[in-house]
Parts: structure tokens; C-alpha cells; sequence
């Protein structure tokens, strides 16, 4: 197809392939992806970026897969949608910063500082983020399967619906932490801090909370088939509509008190019946102990 050169199509061609190739253009993210489509090239950025000062920088859409960005400033920077797979980001401050929709998968975020940054439905699985600041961090929807949290500080993050499946979040600080109807189960919770979180609606099948501290959590409808409680603290916990299996491992002080709140609902299964904390007194008539 011929285009005239005064055209928009002619005008957006002759921009993207000029007469001097060397010509640098600066453009806003969405003119950035209109020259890309029509056949401009995307100048390269160095592979190391080691320290850099890049505080507020609107990098979005950028592919920097692989790059080093290691101890790199890039507080309330705009990296949303940007493609930064098994980028190096540790010890990299990220606080305040806009990763909605990033691909983050296997990325190196170890020591990472990302408190109040905005990662909803961003691609975190398999991604390195132990020791990692995630305080008051959006989350939602993002996906951490298969991810390495232990002893990352979560405080007060929001990570409802996020899928964490398989993830390692053994020693983790997760209290205040909204979970709603996340998805949790085969993950490592092992010795985590979920005081007052809330895990409404959350899917922790087969999970390990043992020796986790669960005190005032909210496990409204919670599905704990064959999660590992053993030695977690379960005090003051609500536990209305739980769900669990012949398979879950209570904590010993509360194995037959759970059996008798809970009714059968088959297959294995049981839902807990009653007031809703773990010391709430029977309510409901005791199912047999078989």
C-alpha cells in the first residue's frame, strides 16, 4: 500500500525511519508506542544501570529484561508495564513507584524497597523477593507463584485476589495484611506474622501455617483443607465457615474443639459452625468423632 508523505501514515513513517538514523526523539509513552509499531527503533539502554538516580523517571513500556539495576534510585518512578524479567533489582529502592502490569518474572528483588509502590497485576512469579520492604503495598491481583518472600515485611499490604501459589513466605511479616479470597495453597507459612490480617475467602489448601501467629486474623470462609496449623497461634481468630479436611493438621489444644464446631459437608470435609474465634464456646451440636 502507497502512503502519501503528508499524510498522518506518511508523517508517523518518515518519523520512525528518518533520513539521519542517528536521530534521538524523546515521546510520551503512548507516541513511544506508536513510532515503535510503525517501524522506529528503540535506542538501547546500557545494560548496567548500577546505582543510578532515576527518581520519578517515566520509564514505562520499556523492555529492560536482564538489566542491572541494582542499588538503583527509582523512587516514585512510572515503570508501569514495562518488561523487566530477570532484571537485577537488589537493594534497589522502589518505594512509591507505579509497577501496575510489570513483568517482574524471576527478577533478583532481594533487599528490594518497595513500600507503598503500586504493583497490581503485575508478574512477580518465581521472583527473588527475600528480605524484600513491601510495606503498605498494593498488590492486587498480582501474581507471586512460585515466589521467594521469607522474611520480606509486608505490613499492612493489600494483595487481595493475588495469586501467591507455591510461594516461600516462611518468617514473614504479613500483619494488617489484607488477603481477601487470595490464593495461597501448597504455600510456605511457616513461622509467619498474621496478626490481624485478613484472609476472607482465602484458598490456603494444603498450605503450611505451622507455627504461625494468627492471633485476631480473619478466616471468614477460608479453605484450609490439609493446611499444617500445628503449633500456630489460633487465638481470637475468626474462623466462621472455615473449611477443612481429615487431612488438616490443628493445633493439638484445638483438633477436638474444631471437630466439634464443625458439620460434615462431604467429602472429607467439614465447615466450622459457631461464634467465630478459635476460644468461642459450642454453639452448634457436637459432630461425632469417628
Amino acid at each position: 500500500m502507497k502512503t502519501h508523505r503528508d499524510s498522518l501514515l506518511g508523517r508517523l513513517a518518515v518519523t520512525a525511519r528518518p533520513s539521519q538514523p542517528w536521530l534521538h526523539l524523546r515521546a510520551s509513552p503512548w507516541w513511544r508506542r506508536v513510532l515503535l509499531a510503525a517501524g522506529a527503533q528503540q535506542a538501547p539502554w546500557p545494560q548496567s544501570l548500577r546505582s543510578m538516580d532515576l527518581r520519578g523517571t517515566d520509564l514505562s513500556g520499556l523492555d529492560l529484561r536482564g538489566a542491572d539495576l541494582s542499588q538503583a534510585n527509582l523512587r516514585g518512578a512510572d515503570l508501569h508495564e514495562m518488561d523487566l524479567r530477570k532484571s537485577i533489582l537488589r537493594g534497589t529502592d522502589l518505594s512509591g513507584a507505579d509497577l501496575r502490569r510489570t513483568i517482574l518474572l524471576g527478577a533478583h528483588l532481594e533487599g528490594a524497597d518497595l513500600s507503598h509502590a503500586n504493583s497490581d497485576f503485575a508478574l512477580l512469579g518465581i521472583a527473588d523477593l527475600r528480605r524484600a520492604r513491601l510495606t503498605g503495598a498494593q498488590l492486587v491481583g498480582t501474581d507471586l507463584r512460585g515466589a521467594d518472600l521469607r522474611g520480606a515485611r509486608l505490613v499492612k499490604a493489600d494483595l487481595t485476589g493475588a495469586r501467591l501459589i507455591s510461594a516461600n513466605l516462611s518468617g514473614a511479616d504479613l500483619h494488617q495484611t489484607t488477603m481477601l479470597a487470595a490464593k495461597l495453597s501448597d504455600a510456605d507459612l511457616s513461622n509467619v506474622d498474621l496478626r490481624g490480617a485478613n484472609l476472607s475467602g482465602a484458598d490456603l489448601h494444603d498450605a503450611n501455617l505451622s507455627g504461625a501467629n494468627l492471633n485476631d486474623t480473619d478466616l471468614y470462609s477460608a479453605d484450609l483443607s490439609g493446611a499444617d496449623l500445628r503449633s500456630a497461634d489460633l487465638s481470637e481468630a475468626n474462623l466462621i465457615h472455615v473449611t477443612w479436611s481429615e487431612r488438616t493438621l490443628w493445633p493439638d489444644a484445638l483438633a477436638s474443639q474444631m471437630r466439634a464446631r464443625s458439620v460434615p459437608i462431604g467429602g472429607g470435609k467439614w465447615r466450622v459452625e459457631g461464634e467465630g474465634s478459635s476460644d468461642a464456646s459450642l454453639e452448634v451440636p457436637p459432630v461425632p468423632v469417628h
